[in-house]
């Protein structure tokens, strides 16, 4: 009785030097990325001058504060506010060109803060824009 021996190799992948290189790198990411500083988001720059009209400037500053053509107003008030500025101009201007809000947001300014104002101008069915610094290019 011959037995023969089995030259099969194995199919199967050890996981095990995987998993620690997957965890090493897991490890790496999460502590790294505590480092990672965001930088404050500054205004797009712009070669050509686009001029629109200005009837309607709202001003974001970094620290919080919040005026609509020059008067100091808080965060939940102001979309009533626009409202009623948006109901004059849309009365004096039947030209949709001329019915814009500019957003005015100071270097630091938090990003949700401008797309929080540019949403209420989507819901005023207003454009809305944003100042842009000249570049000095």
């Amino acid at each position: 009785m011959g037995l023969k021996k089995r030259t099969k190799s194995l199919s199967e992948f050890n996981m095990s030097s995987l998993t620690d290189i997957i965890f090493l790198l897991l490890i790496f990411f999460m502590l790294t990325s505590n480092m990672v500083q965001v930088q404050p988001f500054e205004l797009p720059k712009a070669d050509s001058q686009t001029v629109a009209a200005t009837k309607v400037v709202v001003s974001l500053e970094a620290n919080g504060r919040i005026t609509l053509n020059n008067v100091e107003t808080t965060k939940s008030a102001i979309e009533g506010l626009l409202s009623q500025e948006v109901r004059k101009m849309k009365g004096q201007y039947t030209n949709p060109e001329e019915q814009v809000i500019t957003i005015v947001a100071e270097v630091g300014t938090p990003f949700d803060e401008v797309v929080r104002i540019m949403k209420i101008g989507a819901k005023l069915k207003i454009r809305a824009i944003i100042a842009t610094q000249p570049n000095n290019s």
